[in-house]
């Protein structure tokens, strides 16, 4: 029996995501069943897109460094050991092969435990943590093996050992379930119920989908809005406040 089968067996269980950007991940674990209770996300942007999309999430809107495990369960309305999942993609342009790779010497690499953090002071039934191909190679694999240890040290909350069991990390690509993108991402998958998780099997598509294929019968766009017109103005800025 895989781990998905195991975790979301209704359809009120309720996911922190972390680095939650415009929503884009959150989607797919909404469509397997899941609820997201809260989000955190630096960029006042994709606040904002999160908040249009959908008025009632709780959303907070600052830096994980400077929210705490209490505050994240508190938005939710959750308690700790309550949340079925922690999600969430750290910034990876440390990591990424296109970037400068300055790995864990940059401040955006060392959010990857920060992410640890709120898994450890939340205790989440599981989490899903996505990242970019490089991060397994950086620095010989220092950065994974830190990370990998960090996620696998007991917890002592309540008088109860708590201990989470790392799914063998796994780079995945898009192409492969049905996106029409070439997209590899490393996948680490962690429970603490003693679970064995299985990654999906790629999917068959042949041929594989094309971007024509998902979005060529969509209208010719209008204008651009005042809206959208604004926020491309502060994209310049944000890629370098935010690293996106």
């Amino acid at each position: 029996m895989t781990q998905s089968k195991i975790i979301h067996n209704t359809n009120s269980q309720k996911v922190i995501s972390l680095f939650s950007g415009a929503g884009g991940l959150d989607i797919g674990f909404e469509e397997a069943g899941f609820q997201i209770a809260v989000c955190v996300e630096v960029d006042p942007s994709c606040c904002e897109t999160l908040h249009a999309n959908k008025p009632k999430l709780s959303i907070i809107n600052k830096s994980i460094v400077d929210v705490t495990g209490q505050e994240v369960l508190d938005a939710a309305g959750l308690k700790v050991c309550e949340a079925a999942l922690v999600i969430g993609g750290p910034p990876c342009q440390s990591f990424s092969l296109a970037g400068l790779r300055k790995g864990l010497d940059d401040e955006r690499g060392r959010l990857l435990f920060e992410y640890v953090r709120i898994v450890r002071e939340t205790l989440p039934k599981g989490f899903v943590l996505e990242n970019v191909k490089g991060l397994t190679n950086w620095d010989h694999g220092r950065a994974m093996q830190l990370l990998i240890d960090e996620l696998g040290k007991p917890i002592e909350y309540g008088g109860t050992e708590y201990h989470y069991t790392i799914s063998t990390p796994q780079v995945l690509n898009a192409v492969d379930y049905g996106v029409p993108q070439n997209r590899e991402r490393l996948i680490i998958v962690g429970n603490r119920m003693g679970k064995h998780f299985f990654y999906p099997a790629p999917h068959v598509f042949e041929p594989k989908k094309t971007v024509w294929d998902a979005i060529g019968n969509l209208p010719k766009p209008e204008d651009p809005s005042e809206t959208a017109q604004r926020v491309a103005g502060t994209i310049k800025e944000r890629r370098k406040k935010y690293g996106y």
